[in-house]
């Protein structure tokens, strides 16, 4: 998929994943499902994922299989009490 290069495994077992979901969007997230990112591309999603690789002291991964988004995109449902009536 590139050429950068992925970390090598690390004793500490933590290792962050980057992916896409099954709508495309790119995420990272670590495997203790504590760490998330959403990105435009592979390249912001690679760069973040190897910041956070020496911060955590992870290896990391491409993940195999669509990731799984912990926080969902779908849209915030609108309270219509706090929309404005028309006259």
């Amino acid at each position: 998929m590139s050429s950068e290069p992925i970390s090598e495994p690390d004793p500490t077992g933590l290792v962050i994943y980057v992916g896409q979901d099954r709508a495309g969007h790119w995420l990272v997230q670590d495997s203790r499902r504590t760490l998330e990112g959403r990105f435009i591309s592979y390249a912001a999603a690679m760069g973040y994922a190897q910041a956070e690789r020496g911060i955590y002291h992870a290896s990391v991964e491409i993940a195999e299989l669509p990731l799984t988004p912990l926080v969902s995109f779908a849209p915030v449902g609108r309270d219509e009490r706090a929309l404005p009536r028309a006259a």
